[in-house]
């Protein structure tokens, strides 16, 4: 039993990834696709938690955030203490994105997001690979469908794929091995609470 002190980092103890050594593991004999959607809560947090089970394990991990920029989530900062086994991208702005009318620098983010995203699936470095929203950046026409679907298909054999957002296209859920759709029943925001730290951000 040890004691943790406020803002240590594993990587400055000789403990597990002590020193920023790098863990070593076997590797997936098969990854899949998994996908969750949906309009409730859950979605990215499902994702951060399996990348964490992942790296407990030696596994490296790749995180893009689409649509998502300048907002100081926690997985940041834990990424840091993290590496190099986690590594977290934010590629969007922190202003909301315009459904009807995206602005041209959303798009070009997000372009670039999927860029990213093709080479970290397809390189092999990392095991677990998360597109973080990258449904919503589907949804709202920031990014081709097909050039997603052939992320998928050309994925290589070991690599588990991970992609979250609500409003998953019926090509995408048609395409993975595991959809989960998340379901809002009840929801403190309708009581006009904030998003809290360590929470929600």
């Amino acid at each position: 039993m040890f004691n943790v002190k406020p803002g240590f980092c594993y990587n400055d103890w000789h403990f597990g990834l002590g020193m920023g050594h790098e863990m070593k593991n076997h590797g997936l004999e098969k990854g899949f696709i998994q996908v969750y959607t949906g309009d409730g809560k859950g979605k990215t947090t499902a994702a951060l938690g399996l990348a964490l089970r992942a790296i407990g394990h030696g596994f490296k991990v790749n995180i893009i955030h689409f649509m998502k920029g300048n907002i100081e989530y926690g997985e940041l900062k834990a990424a840091k203490c993290l590496e190099p086994n986690l590594i977290i991208r934010q590629m969007g702005r922190e202003t909301f994105v315009s459904r009807d009318n995206p602005d041209q620098e959303d798009i070009k983010l997000a372009q670039q997001a999927l860029d990213l995203a093709g080479e970290a699936v397809a390189g092999g470095e990392y095991d677990l690979v998360v597109l973080d929203e990258i449904n919503c950046a589907l949804d709202f026409g920031l990014i081709p469908l097909e050039q997603v679907l052939k992320i998928l298909r050309t994925k290589p054999e070991r690599v588990e794929l991970v992609l979250t957002g609500r409003g998953a296209p019926p090509e995408i859920i048609q395409a993975a091995d595991l959809v989960t759709e998340m379901k809002e029943i009840k929801h403190y925001y309708r009581r006009g609470i904030k998003s809290r730290k360590g929470i929600e951000i």
